[in-house]
């Protein structure tokens, strides 16, 4: 096991999600989920959700509501140990500006790196 995220083997209903707050504000054209050495715990199927919050949003604020955000990738399958890439024909192209994602696993394992790439957002 190399470094990331891994979680504890589910037993129960569900799945488990981390939130992550971007860089910047940006658009999504690309996303890369590496699941390196991550052999026989990683997980089945990712999607990821996400939003454009306000500076002013608290950890509570966003814990409390980040289940309600939108979809910006639909479930998609997952291999051991490789770098997955999905572009156009798995984001949603018309979502526009998001500052945080919530990245789902299904049901449990092991993320070595998130990436989302794309232009910044312009600023008024």
């Amino acid at each position: 096991m190399g470094d990331g995220w891994e979680t504890r083997r589910r037993r129960e209903p569900g799945n488990d999600w981390i939130v992550v707050a971007l860089g910047a504000a940006g658009l999504a054209e690309k996303i890369e989920i590496d699941t390196a050495h991550f052999k026989g715990n990683y997980p089945d199927r990712c999607s990821i959700q996400a939003a454009h919050l306000d500076d002013g949003e608290t950890d509570e604020d966003i814990l409390s509501s980040c289940e309600g955000w939108d979809l910006l990738m639909r479930e998609q399958k997952l291999q051991m140990d490789n770098i997955h890439t999905f572009d156009s024909a798995a984001i949603d192209g018309d979502f526009g500006s998001i500052t945080h994602i919530r990245l789902n696993i299904f049901p449990d394992g092991g993320i070595s790196r998130v990436r989302v790439f794309g232009p910044l957002s312009q600023t008024d």
